[in-house]
This record gives C-alpha cells, sequence and structure tokens, in this order.
C-alpha cells in the first residue's frame, strides 16, 4: 500500500477509500492505497495556511532560488519521471521523457513569466513615488489531469509558489504516481513542510478539498468538471479561479497545401499521446472535390501505418489510452457517429491484447445530423467537407469551445482571414494544433477556460497587484471647500 496524504513534509496512510491504479499496456497494479479521507483534506489546507504566513514574506530571491533548485532536482529524476508517467498513464516512453524535460524547462519560464507580468514597478511623481507590487492569494488547491500528470499540475503549482503562495495538490487518481517524485523533488530542493501538501483520492477527495478554506482553484480537465467547480464557487469572488478545460479543436487543410505535408501534420494533431491532448485536432475540414479527396486518403494510410505498443517498445507512436474504460468509450463514440450518419473511412477498433489499447479511427462525418459537440478523449478524427473558405471558417467556428485550431495553406490571404476569423486561443499555421510553446499564454475562450490562460500568463492568476501612492511626511491638502 502506497501512502496517500503529504502534510507537512511528510507522508502517511490515507484513512478513506482504498483505490488502485492499473498500468493501461499491461494490467499492472502501479498504485495502491487510501484516499485522503475529509478531514486529511482539512488538515493539510491548515498546513498549507500555516506555511503561508512565512513563505510569502520571504524575499523574491529565496523563493526564486528553492524554485531552481527544484528544477535541478526535477532534472535528476528524469527517468524515474518518465517511467512512472508512462507505467501510470501508458504514454509512450519517449513523450513521458519529453513531460520530464518540460517539467525543469517550466521553472525559468515561470521565473521570466513573473518578473515581466507580476513584478515591481516605481516611479517618482511629484508628491513622492508610485508604486506597483504583487500579492499572493494564500492557498492554492491544484487538479491535476490524467494525460501529463508532472507537467501541468507543474504547471500551476510552479508560478503559484514563486508567487508566495503555498498549495494542495491533488493528483488525478488514473495517474497518481509521479506526485510523490514531486514531492521528493521539493524537498530536496529546500521547499519549507507545508509549502506543498498532497491528498491523493478520486471525487470524494477532490469534493472535501473544494468545500475547504482555500483562496484559489487551478484546473486542467474536462469542460463537466470545470463548469461544475465554476457552479460550486458561485458567489465567491474572493476565490481565484482558473480553469482550462479542452477543445472541440478544427484543422483547416486547404489547396495549394502539399497533400503528404498536410497529412503528417493532420495525423499528429489528431493522434499524438492517443489524442489524450486537450489541444488536439478533433474535426479536419476539407474541401469539397479531388483534392480532400487525396488528403483524406493520405491521412487514412498515416492512420493505418501508425505503430502501436507498450509505453517501454521501440518505435511507437501511440501507446494505449489511460484506460479499457477510456477504450470502450472511444468504440460507443464511434458508433454514435456512425449512427447519425458518419462514414468510417478508418474504424478505431479496440484491439485484441485488450486494456487501453485502439487503434486511430477517422470518421466522415459530412453527411451526418445531431452530432454534439463534445470533446472525446482518444484518437477519433472526424473529417468534414466544405465548398468554399468561408464555408470551413463558419464550421470550424460552429462549437461552444475555442481552444486550439489551425490552417494548412501555402497562401498568405487565406491565413489573413483565418487569423482574423477562427475563435481560438491556439491558432496555429502549417504547425499541429497538438502542443504549444510554454513562453506563450495557453488557453481560448467559450467553454475552453474562464479566460485566465495558463503557460507563460499563470503568473497573472497567481498574484493580485497592489498599487500605492507614497509620500514620506503627511502635508496639508488644499482642495475647493477644504477649512483654511
Amino acid at each position: 500500500m502506497t501512502e496517500g496524504v503529504y502534510v507537512d513534509g511528510a507522508w502517511q496512510s490515507g484513512e478513506g477509500e482504498v483505490f488502485r491504479n492499473q498500468c493501461p499496456a499491461t494490467g499492472e497494479i502501479v498504485w495502491e492505497g487510501a484516499a485522503a479521507s475529509a478531514d486529511q483534506v482539512s488538515a493539510a489546507v491548515a498546513s498549507a495556511r500555516r506555511a503561508f504566513a512565512h513563505w510569502s514574506r520571504l524575499p523574491q530571491g529565496d523563493r526564486t532560488t528553492i524554485l531552481e533548485r527544484y528544477a535541478e532536482e526535477i532534472a535528476k529524476r528524469t527517468d524515474a519521471i518518465a517511467e512512472t508517467v508512462s507505467r501510470d498513464m501508458g504514454k509512450a516512453l519517449w513523450e513521458s521523457r519529453g513531460e520530464a524535460a518540460t517539467m525543469k524547462a517550466k521553472v525559468a519560464v515561470s521565473i521570466a513569466a513573473q518578473v515581466e507580468r507580476a513584478g515591481s514597478k516605481f516611479a517618482k511623481v511629484d508628491f513622492g513615488s508610485s508604486h506597483l507590487t504583487h500579492r499572493p492569494h494564500g492557498v492554492m488547491a491544484v487538479f491535476g489531469p490524467f494525460n501529463f500528470p508532472g507537467h501541468l499540475p507543474n504547471g500551476h503549482i510552479v508560478p503559484a509558489l514563486l508567487a508566495g503562495n503555498t498549495c494542495v495538490f491533488k493528483p488525478s487518481e488514473l495517474a497518481p504516481g509521479v506526485a510523490r517524485l514531486m514531492a521528493d523533488a521539493f524537498e530536496a530542493a529546500g521547499l519549507p513542510p507545508g509549502c506543498l501538501n498532497i491528498v491523493h483520492g478520486g471525487r470524494g477527495a477532490g469534493a472535501a478539498l473544494l468545500d475547504t478554506d482555500i483562496d484559489g482553484l487551478l484546473f486542467t480537465g474536462s469542460a463537466a468538471t470545470g463548469v461544475f467547480f465554476h457552479r460550486h464557487f458561485a458567489g465567491r469572488p474572493e476565490v481565484i479561479l482558473a480553469l482550462e478545460m479542452g477543445g472541440n479543436n478544427p484543422l483547416i487543410i486547404w489547396d495549394p497545401a502539399d497533400v503528404d505535408a498536410a497529412a503528417d501534420i493532420a495525423a499528429q494533431s489528431a493522434f499524438l499521446t492517443t489524442g489524450q491532448r486537450c489541444s488536439c485536432a478533433r474535426r479536419i475540414i476539407l474541401p469539397e472535390g479531388k483534392w480532400g479527396d487525396q488528403v483524406a486518403d493520405a491521412i487514412v494510410a498515416r492512420a493505418e501505418g501508425l505503430a502501436i505498443g507498450a509505453w517501454d517498445e521501440d518505435g511507437i507512436f501511440m501507446g494505449p489510452l489511460v484506460s479499457e474504460r477510456a477504450a470502450l468509450n472511444a468504440v460507443e463514440f464511434q458508433d454514435m457517429l456512425l449512427a447519425k450518419g458518419g462514414k468510417a473511412l478508418r474504424k478505431l477498433e479496440h484491439l485484441p491484447r485488450g486494456g487501453g489499447f485502439v487503434s486511430a479511427g477517422v470518421v466522415d462525418v459530412t453527411g451526418a445530423q445531431g452530432i454534439p459537440d463534445e470533446e472525446l478523449f482518444g484518437p477519433v478524427m472526424q473529417i468534414v467537407r466544405v465548398p468554399d473558405f468561408d464555408s470551413a471558417i463558419a464550421r470550424a467556428n460552429a462549437t461552444k469551445y475555442g481552444l486550439s485550431g489551425g490552417l494548412i495553406s501555402d497562401d498568405d490571404a487565406l491565413w489573413v482571414q483565418a487569423h482574423t476569423e477562427l475563435r481560438a486561443g491556439i491558432l496555429n499555421r502549417n504547425r499541429p494544433t497538438a502542443g504549444a510553446s510554454g513562453n506563450m499564454p495557453f488557453g481560448g475562450p467559450g467553454l475552453s477556460g474562464n479566460f485566465r490562460p495558463g503557460a507563460y500568463y499563470a503568473a497573472d492568476y497567481c498574484a493580485w497587484p497592489q498599487a500605492s501612492q507614497v509620500s514620506d511626511v503627511a502635508v496639508r491638502m488644499s482642495a475647493q471647500g477644504f477649512p483654511k
């Protein structure tokens, strides 16, 4: 049994229900322990509250130094982090190594962003001086997703700590293992006890954390869960919410783009991480006619040729989905598309080796009716054929989400139109939609979030500004109507 609660710098057994996590590639039990009880969650928040008093008053340079040492400790644990992530949720080992590297790189990016977006300013004025400083919120709850169980919560925790907040982290119950390695790295870096506490568990532990006296909630996950959180905190503007909730992302491919290059970018956009990235392209929009047929055929050929295997197998592109349930959900979603009039160009199948293993699917939904505007976290690509570029823009924007999108085309005029008219926070040209630069903001309008983008802009939601006008001495005021 693995200890499920980390409070005041020490691990302890959870007092809630026992849960376990299976590797979706092998079926091996890779994590088993008891979830945090409601009392333990409350104790974790209280610990963070106590630690906040000291941590928030440290000079910025001291906090920065500790976070820089954390980056060094993460680098020492790259192999362990990569293997743990892959065993937990099935991601190919080469991808998990990239995730571990991104965790280290996040520190330097966050330090630069904190200085630029949440630093201090000073100016001389006629009465003395004016000052701009930034203050931390307090105790931040961080809910981690399973698809990037190290990188994405790390992207909240690092800027939150830099700003002077303390954190209570609830990892995904589908990928809990990396949290311990993160805690070990922070401890080795000299982070004071209580600045980061960890509570493992599922909905029970999450619900208990929502009901405590937190000052902020930082979340990456599904739209349904994010909307629930938003409703939970309705009428409580004092609690900062940063919600990133995915997307039903469009990718327009329009001639005269090279067919093979277009198909490569489309397959990368849709099938990377087995379709388990919130920025993956879900809807590929093609022109009617022969050229669109050629692109569709080339995409299908790539879907058929993808190397699929367990995380430790060489040369694979896709590992399994996070669980067997996720694989069954992907099959059910595809069946729904076909029942509504979609045409399978290449069916996703739950592969005979079981677990979370599926093949990549491509479904032409041009003539389908009543398809829900939903994000399926899996390798199911929907193709839509349209008569002209204006129709392509309209179909791309026909979603309640707005996270990412893209255009594959060599035509500069089409890019100008797309860049002006497409509603997406991450909008790429001749590049995959999946993934984004850590030196840029990450987020989008609509149901993709609440206009608090992460990545480089995480500094914005981790601190609030304080503006001051300062005079060294008090002087009498002269104004119309004041007594002499």
